[in-house]
């Protein structure tokens, strides 16, 4: 498959280490989901070859923690710039390993850059503080100094902004790092690789390993006491394996993991901007991201207006190429996750949930499930307690606001929660109630760079974005000084 690039040295094919680009005995083949052409050839790296990253970021990091964050932030800028400047590039790359529509790879890329642009801004801003002292003659401070070598594994749903999200400030706060982008979407990382040498990132700052197996870099990154500082973004399975396997050196980790967001709606909610939220919300990138809808409870007696609404809109989203303009919802990323999603639905409906629309894969391909909306859901059915990662929406029916909090917070995970309300006692109680790391209220979209992003309980726990993202990556120290009088 030939990609239309004004750039085609943004193509690359094998791992990036130390300003080198590797080359190995075997490749991974990057398909695209839409049609399953092969997009690239790209090369598997080795333990060796993550070995050797982490070489590379140990040696780089004592000059590089050395520079000024302003002069770190320069950098940072002009990584920036360039992203922008390249940015249809980008998103042709994105859309051609991931799959989904050109016009939400575009807004990635700019969501994506945001972070490196908030970055090079917030290195500046890495304060410490000065105590007044309880000893005469003493000086008490607390300085923030980078962790140092960072580790970085990274999912396909969003193979640019998870990068620079992780990567923008572990730079920014002096550390060096190797990135571990998914096997499935190996691109866009080696890509934003090639940008970040122009900008001027020095040699073993950044680094991208491509490999096809995940657990052995991951074993790799945990054995090395090198590496000081784990980001993971992905299963809470995986987190918790990465957890166990970090144990042993008692590494800094940052965990962003499953979701099973509620999407709740009162009674005096605004239903027709209840439902550009749902739409919103659940059907950004097919339902593939962590933070969507996936669980839809609606008051009863609003319950048949919104379903009937919410089944037209969703009806009426386009299913495509994501390569075509106008395109809503692209495939799935592979077939496995086709059947997962199918599997839930059959099982909904076999249990007594009905399909409003949708309901089946759908006639453009198979990797292309439909825009499905569910009726008549019950918390005992599996797609319940499951994440759906697909473009499925099962709606449920409460009556009371103890009762849907409840049912919203009875599940393992606690990312994101959405609720639709007018009354502000009520906004300020739920928002307060809802066991999760965001709430959004009286919209289906809440992400940026200057607020802080994460979850809690088996969500994962850190944040990203935000000032408190820069914290991540600094370890905080305490000087005391004795006998200034003398």
């Amino acid at each position: 498959m030939s990609l239309q690039l004004k750039r085609q040295d943004l193509l690359k094919n094998g791992s990036y280490v130390g300003a080198r680009w590797l080359t190995s005995e075997s490749d991974i083949s990057v398909l695209n989901p839409a049609s399953g052409d092969e997009v690239a050839r790209v090369a598997d790296a080795a333990a060796h070859d993550v070995s050797s990253a982490i070489d590379c970021a140990a040696t780089a990091f004592p000059s590089w923690a050395a520079k000024t964050a302003k002069e770190r932030g320069q950098i940072l800028r002009k990584w920036f710039d360039l992203v922008i400047a390249h940015k249809e590039d980008l998103a042709r790359i994105m859309v051609a390993e991931q799959g989904k529509p050109m016009a939400e790879a575009r807004a990635e890329i700019d969501y994506g850059a945001s972070f490196i642009e908030w970055y090079s801004e917030e290195a500046k801003r890495a304060y410490g503080d000065v105590y007044p002292t309880t000893v005469e003659g003493g000086r008490m401070e607390a300085v923030k100094q980078p962790v140092g070598v960072c580790g970085a594994i990274t999912p396909w749903n969003f193979p640019v902004a998870m990068i620079t999200r992780k990567a923008a400030p572990a730079l920014a706060a002096g550390c060096t790092m190797i990135v571990k982008p998914s096997e499935l979407t190996p691109l866009s990382a080696l890509a934003l690789a090639e940008l970040a040498e122009e900008a001027g990132v020095p040699q073993g700052v950044l680094n991208i390993v491509v490999s096809s197996d995940s657990a052995m870099v991951g074993q790799v990154f945990c054995n090395d006491a090198r590496v000081r500082k784990l980001s993971f973004t992905g299963s809470t399975r995986v987190g918790k394996i990465l957890m166990e396997q970090s144990a042993q050196d008692l590494k800094r980790l940052s965990m962003e993991l499953g979701g099973n967001a509620p999407f709740i709606v009162f009674e005096d909610a605004d239903i027709d901007a209840a439902v550009a939220g749902a739409v919103a919300s659940k059907f950004r990138n097919a339902g593939q991201t962590c933070v969507c809808a996936n669980r839809f409870y609606i008051h009863k007696t609003l319950y048949d207006e919104f379903a009937a609404k919410f089944s037209d809109a969703v009806s009426a989203l386009r299913v495509g190429n994501g390569a075509e303009e106008g395109v809503e919802i692209g495939p799935l990323i592979e077939a496995k996750a086709i059947d997962k999603v199918h599997g839930l639905v059959s099982e909904a409906v076999e249990a007594g949930a009905y399909a409003l629309c949708g309901g089946a894969v759908h006639d453009y391909g198979a990797q292309y499930y439909q825009p499905t909306v569910l009726t008549d859901v019950t918390q005992d059915m599996r797609i319940a307690r499951e994440e759906i990662f697909g473009p499925v929406a099962p709606l449920f029916k409460f009556s009371t606001e103890d009762d849907v909090v409840a049912m919203a917070n009875q599940t393992e995970y606690g990312l994101a929660s959405y609720f639709y309300a007018r009354d502000v006692g009520r906004v300020h109680r739920v928002a307060q109630a809802l066991h999760s790391g965001i709430v959004c209220v009286n919209a289906g979209g809440f992400s940026t760079e200057v607020a802080p992003f994460g979850g809690v309980k088996h969500s994962g726990f850190g944040r990203e974005a935000s000032r408190y993202g820069l914290d991540e990556y600094l370890d905080l120290k305490y000087v005391f000084v004795a006998d200034l009088n003398r």
